[in-house]
């Protein structure tokens, strides 16, 4: 029996964090908030003045951790190097002091980076169970990266949590592709195939410590719609009505992809309004809006790598998960984002960007070209391979101080070759068939904000005089950028007096 097995490797979170030594490489299950393995390594944080060390670790993830973990790291200086993505304003501020590194990585791609000897093996994993059997064990309300760092690391610490609904056994879809070179094609047509296994397999040689914990999801934070962010929604919502007319898109609708977010949700949010239903998702996460879909009717079916849901959400949600779970897979983020699957699928992938520039190119990482926000995340693995790439953004930020729309972007992570569409509040740009040329008339009349336009026009002119394929005046491509580093605002001076 698997219990009498593992009886000597029962322990407490405090016994099992002595497994864990500075120097290492640790990875954590955890997409976004969503089943967090946090218990093991917060104590070993907690533990670390007691017993005087300062030796950093390096963590690996799914995606994003919550405060305890990534914050409590970075505060504590206990963080080398961190990948894939984060989200955490403690860990940024570190990672842009350059206290702790940041390998910024596209979430379908660290299965290959440990193949070819990029990433070293974990040293342990530590992984978050909402049941463990003898073939494995049941993630919880995430699989993110979990599965790939059990087969890989050198040990293993099982966190089995008995804060997690059992109405999660069986909602998953574990997955393994196999190594470069000798892959089958991954025989998925359809969101909801099923084409793996429930549980991750596991080798209960490599299993040191099996800690009981009682860990409910920390709820990601949402904020509420908005007046810019209907009105994304509502011209996103026109432009698919249209395609639909044009006989561009089909009914029902091809599975669609979004982002993590305020506007993301205010998007899905937007589909209660429109008369299509059978629609399906295809994406990394799916959260609050999409159970209202469900409820709704118009959602059939969805496919992600994890559930995260706001405070406000999660109590409906969890506690009638039962209601929901024949509807659901969650599966691994090298099946979620993998790049074949979203050609084959034909994607409409939904996604935002901090900045957008008049040709297109897409800045969704850098504030002002040198500070990380979060990462670049699975957006370019849709973008790029996306039937339909959506860039969705607000026109100005910080009360107008900054544009989003600008004459260079200041970072580039998607570039005007995998952008099809770009919306805000104002209007859309449908670049699709585009010359730049043509591209940067459209997006600066129907996307960015009024007070920016005159000086974008003024700018596109200029740069029309010096010639090209696409017309800049490298001289003043990052002039708005400039000015904010300078005055606090990316409007001229005058303009900025006006409006305060």
């Amino acid at each position: 029996m698997l219990r009498e097995r593992l009886v000597d490797r029962w322990m407490t979170a405090e016994e099992a964090a002595s497994w864990i030594r500075p120097g290492m490489t640790v990875a954590v299950s955890g997409f976004a908030r969503a089943g967090e393995a946090r218990a093991v390594l917060g104590t070993w944080v907690a533990l670390q003045d007691q017993l005087g060390e300062k030796g950093q670790i390096d963590l690996l993830t799914g995606a994003s951790m919550s405060d305890p973990v990534d914050g409590e790291l970075a505060r504590r200086g206990l963080l080398h190097k961190r990948a894939p993505f984060q989200a955490n304003s403690d860990l940024r501020a570190a990672i842009n002091r350059g206290e702790v590194l940041f390998v910024d990585e596209h979430l379908s791609h660290m299965r290959e980076s440990f193949e070819d000897g990029v990433w070293r093996r974990p040293d342990i994993a530590i992984l978050d169970a909402v049941d463990v059997r003898e073939e494995g064990i049941v993630p919880t309300t995430s699989v993110g990266n979990a599965a790939l760092f059990a087969k890989l690391a050198e040990k293993v610490i099982i966190e089995w949590n008995q804060g997690q609904p059992p109405a999660l056994i069986g909602m998953h879809d574990i997955y393994d592709p196999g190594p470069w070179g000798h892959r089958e094609p991954i025989p998925l047509t359809r969101p909801e195939q099923r084409i793996g296994t429930p549980v991750i397999p596991v080798d209960w040689s490599k299993v040191v410590a099996v800690v009981k914990t009682d860990s409910p999801d920390r709820h990601a934070p949402m904020k509420s719609g908005d007046a810019q962010t209907e009105g994304i929604a509502g011209h996103l919502m026109e432009f698919f009505a249209h395609e639909v007319r044009k006989g561009r898109l089909p009914l029902p609708l091809p599975p669609l992809q979004a982002g993590i977010g305020a506007v993301a949700n205010a998007v899905f949010q937007s589909f209660l309004d429109v008369p299509w239903s059978g629609l399906t998702v295809y994406s990394e996460v799916i959260q609050d809006s999409m159970f209202d879909l469900f409820d709704s009717g118009q959602l059939s079916f969805a496919s992600a790598s994890a559930i995260i849901l706001s405070k406000e959400k999660a109590p409906q949600v969890m506690g009638e998960l039962n209601r929901y779970r024949d509807r659901i897979l969650l599966r691994p983020q090298d099946i979620s984002n993998n790049p074949g699957i979203i050609r084959r699928l034909g994607v409409v992938a939904i996604n935002t960007g901090l900045e957008v520039d008049i040709y297109g190119n897409v800045n969704s990482t850098h504030v002002l070209g040198s500070n990380i926000m979060n990462g670049v995340g699975g957006s370019g693995d849709f973008s790029r391979h996306a039937r339909l790439s959506v860039f969705v953004a607000r026109s100005a930020v910080k009360g107008g101080a900054i544009s989003s729309i600008v004459p260079m972007v200041s970072h580039t992570d998607h570039t005007e070759h995998e952008v099809d569409v770009v919306v805000t509040e104002h209007g859309l740009a449908d670049l699709r068939g585009l010359a730049p040329r043509e591209r940067a008339p459209l997006i600066i009349e129907h996307c960015a904000d009024p007070a920016y336009r005159d000086e974008l026009r003024e700018y596109y002119k200029e740069a029309l005089k010096r010639g090209g394929h696409t017309p800049h005046v490298l001289e003043r491509a990052f002039s708005f950028h400039q000015r904010f580093l300078e005055h606090g605002s990316m409007q001229v001076r005058s303009q900025s007096v006006g409006r305060c």
